[in-house]
């Protein structure tokens, strides 16, 4: 998930800047995260170009929110850290940073440098409690129409594509010198059943299941029941170890479905079509984040930090075009449900604190604990996503190579 929220860079205890920041650490893909054994060796500047577009396109809602209501903004930045590259128009100061992982928004509210008057009626915190509720979530929904944008411009150009299930799970991949390579698995196969396990339907799930099974059986003989071509036989594969001690066969599975596109006869059929594709992916995401949370113990480890996002999209991206654009909406919308969580990074948790304001009567939080309930949060998003980093960094193959 990724995570946007209104927070403090306190300079001291008691005078800090705002800023809306979107923290790009960590997404839970509910199609993705389970279609590949093994993370492709190149990344994708397709993909990064993605999450570039996702960040800009989230903190240009918070600025044109802003923006638009007379509100005074002082930076809007992509990136975190050391600026690379800058410019000022409108007393407003434009920047790209050097780890390209999220972005914010600053505004002069308590800058200790700033030479606008604590009580000037453009500062946010000054604003009634419905302007900042409309500038904090301008972001969110600034993603949710990027997201419906995105699958407009997929029905209009290449059409939506319509999967036709079969059972099994589908091998599109075999790396060269894995185990499966060795052991006579060829890309095209189909797996049918594994140690004795049918595999009657597709579907993530389905592939998920061959992945565990894999995985629990490092050196140890696995069986699959594969279709090449018209023939059905069995191939016995001794999945080598990871340094985690799980094993792996070095090949990418795909639930086996066959794909043909809808393409709209004209606009209204486009809007139509987009719109019913809008929604089931949404209805996925929520569905995903659910399943999340009931069962966290198992959902943690399959969180995923930039490096994974990366990897996972330039896998899509190498796919097929139709990949590309789901990633992109998919990610999108990650971002716009995940943030309107009541968590003190996220969005949802800048809500819940001007929600508490307007129940106190528009009696503020203490600037204190507010500085400490926000920036509690960042150092958590922050470490989280360090951890996502280095986690996933290992987990690529040509590392896992080098180890």
């Amino acid at each position: 998930m990724a995570g946007v929220m209104l927070g403090f860079r306190p300079k001291d205890r008691s005078h800090a800047p705002s800023f809306l920041s979107c923290f790009f650490y960590f997404s839970t893909f509910p199609f993705f995260f389970h279609l590949q054994l093994f993370p492709p060796q190149i990344i994708n500047f397709q993909t990064a170009g993605v999450l570039t577009a996702i960040i800009v396109v989230h903190e240009t809602g918070h600025f044109l929110a802003a923006y638009l209501q007379g509100i005074r903004v002082s930076k809007f930045a992509v990136g975190f850290g050391p600026i690379l590259a800058k410019f000022n128009a409108n007393d407003v100061e434009y920047s790209i940073r050097a780890f390209p992982l999220g972005g914010f928004v600053g505004f002069p509210d308590n800058d200790p440098d700033s030479d606008i008057p604590d009580d000037d009626a453009n500062l946010l915190k000054n604003r009634p409690i419905l302007d900042r509720v409309i500038v904090i979530s301008a972001g969110v929904v600034a993603n949710i129409i990027f997201a419906y944008a995105i699958i407009f411009t997929q029905v209009l150009s290449v059409g939506l594509p319509v999967q036709e299930p079969y059972s099994g799970v589908l091998v599109p991949d075999v790396r060269p010198f894995s185990a499966a390579s060795r052991d006579g698995l060829l890309p095209g196969d189909v797996i049918l059943a594994i140690n004795g396990i049918q595999l009657p339907e597709t579907g993530p799930r389905v592939v998920s299941q061959v992945v565990d099974i894999i995985k629990k059986n490092p050196k140890r003989n696995v069986f699959l029941k594969v279709e090449r071509g018209k023939q059905d036989f069995e191939i016995g594969v001794t999945p080598d170890e990871n340094v985690d001690g799980t094993g792996k066969i070095g090949v990418q599975l795909s639930p086996n479905i066959k794909i043909t596109k809808l393409r709209p006869n004209n606009v209204f059929e486009a809007f139509n079509y987009a719109g019913k594709e809008f929604w089931g992916l949404t209805y996925n995401v929520l569905d995903s984040l659910k399943q999340t949370f009931m069962n966290f113990s198992q959902s943690a480890s399959k969180v995923s930090g930039p490096v994974a996002i990366i990897a996972v999209g330039a896998e899509v991206a190498r796919s097929t075009v139709d990949g590309l654009y789901e990633f992109a909406a998919l990610l999108n919308l990650n971002l716009a449900v995940i943030n309107l969580l009541p968590l003190p990074a996220l969005d949802g948790g800048s809500l819940a604190l001007v929600l508490l304001e307007a129940a106190r009567g528009g009696r503020k939080l203490p600037l204190e604990l507010e500085q400490r309930i926000m920036s509690s949060g960042i150092m958590f998003v922050l470490l989280l996503g360090l951890f996502l980093i280095v986690r996933d960094t290992l987990n690529l193959e040509f590392i896992k190579d080098l180890l």
